[in-house]
């Protein structure tokens, strides 16, 4: 192997084959419309050097002895199987001895088939697969070209891929359309056998600096955010990974967070276009962020550059002073800096927009956080807090349960209770 100094941090590194070129035409994507970046005309598909060039530069940049590449778009099934063959033989040739390869592959699920899952079941990729819950919220805002619905292409992507033994992560955006229906969209991935769940909340710009209609508001990501994890922490710690609420169980544990928007700097998440320029970020592919090329520079000089690093620390450094004396900062972090485009109550900008969102579900979750904080510690399985809940609510109802009619009512009004809180009881599930 040449002689190149891995990078002593790791970082990550979002590769797009085919660049923003996708056979959807979600209403809230950001990324179609990077196809500006480029000349007319351009070829948007990764060349044989640039690919080789990419998996030979990450897997040298990497302190090993496990290299993880990431296929993203656009859609990067596009590519086609056979180019996803000559990733494996190159990782094959350019891995040192005693390492390996792990692969992740981000996919909209439209063109698998069995000859795809079956590869991606042999070589042991990891996927991902976007669905935003029931088939009426999916195809709201998932169409394809033709603007014809996908969601019964994608559900049997999920089949296929589940019989082949690969039990796929989940994406499914909040937006203004699924935010609403938090208990449907979590039972609807229950019922199809979803293990681990992430929920991505869609911030979209409009040119006079405002949001999308399609975009959730602050108030319903967090409302949804809390009413799933009530209905996690009831019946589903163990059996279902909520990508949030794990990182959540890390950070009260005093473990520093992976997710990279609840880190407390960015920038170890660089993003390749198919042209091998790379970019301080995927939602920071723009002209002022491009930080290098692969086929010149070595990935790991790009990830330690100066301006990468500038980059990554701006999120901690960038932060307004009422973020600074928030009570859930050691969780938050300020969020994603894509969205820090609101006004703190100083009329500072940089606050995140998200952030009566994030607040209300970070202070929600406080309480039952420290439970399996404390559960994980003793090394007791976190899932006893599903039986200690149990325990607790029916105690709490139990007055409510048996009171009569003429009794006082357990509020404590002073009024009877068939004129107080009976007309609204309802026993808990």
């Amino acid at each position: 192997m040449p002689d190149i100094t891995a990078t002593a941090t790791p970082f990550v590194v979002m590769a797009k084959p085919l660049g923003p070129i996708c056979n959807l035409n979600c209403g809230y994507c950001y990324y179609l419309g990077k196809t500006s970046l480029f000349p007319p005309g351009a070829r948007f598909r990764m060349a044989d050097d640039v690919l080789e060039a990419y998996v030979r530069s990450f897997i040298e940049s990497s302190p090993g002895p496990t290299v993880h590449f990431v296929w993203h778009g656009g859609e990067p099934t596009l590519a086609g199987l056979d180019f996803y063959r000559r990733v494996i033989g190159l990782q094959e040739r350019y891995l040192p001895l005693e390492w390996t390869c792990i692969n992740s592959l981000q996919t909209n699920g439209v063109l698998l088939d069995d000859e795809w899952c079956a590869f991606l079941a042999e070589h042991r990729f990891h996927v991902g697969i976007s669905i935003d819950g029931p088939e009426r919220l999916h195809d709201a805002c998932r169409v394809d070209n033709a603007g014809r619905p996908t969601h019964r292409q994608v559900t049997r992507a999920l089949r296929l891929l589940q019989r082949r033994g690969i039990n796929p992560d989940v994406l499914c955006t909040l937006t203004a359309v699924t935010a609403p229906h938090p208990v449907e969209v979590y039972r609807f991935f229950l019922d199809h056998g979803v293990s681990w769940l992430q929920f991505l909340p869609v911030v979209q710009r409009t040119p006079d600096g405002g949001v999308s209609d399609l975009s959730v508001t602050p108030e319903a990501m967090g409302a949804f955010l809390c009413t799933v994890f009530d209905e996690w922490i009831r019946h589903d710690v163990g059996r279902i990974v909520v990508q949030t609420f794990a990182e959540c169980l890390s950070v009260w544990m005093g473990k520093p967070a992976n997710l990279c928007i609840m880190a407390e700097t960015c920038g170890r998440a660089l993003a390749i276009e198919h042209d091998g320029s790379v970019y301080s970020c995927d939602h920071f592919v723009d002209p002022e962020h491009r930080i290098g090329d692969v086929q010149t520079q070595p990935l790991a000089a790009l990830a330690d550059a100066p301006e990468q690093i500038a980059f990554g620390l701006a999120k901690r450094n960038g932060l307004p002073g009422c973020c600074q004396e928030c009570p859930v900062l050691f969780a938050c972090n300020g969020g994603c800096p894509k969205d820090r485009f609101a006004s703190a109550p100083n009329g500072r900008e940089g606050l995140n927009y998200l952030c009566d969102g994030y607040r209300q579900f970070y202070e929600h979750i406080a309480p039952n956080m420290k439970k399996l904080a404390d559960l994980a510690r003793r090394r007791e399985p976190v899932s006893a807090i599903m039986t200690e809940l149990k325990l607790k609510e029916a105690a709490d109802e139990e007055p409510w349960r048996t009171a009569s009619r003429n009794d006082p009512c357990p509020c404590g009004s002073g009024r009877k209770y068939k004129r107080c809180c009976l007309p609204a009881y309802r026993p808990r599930p």
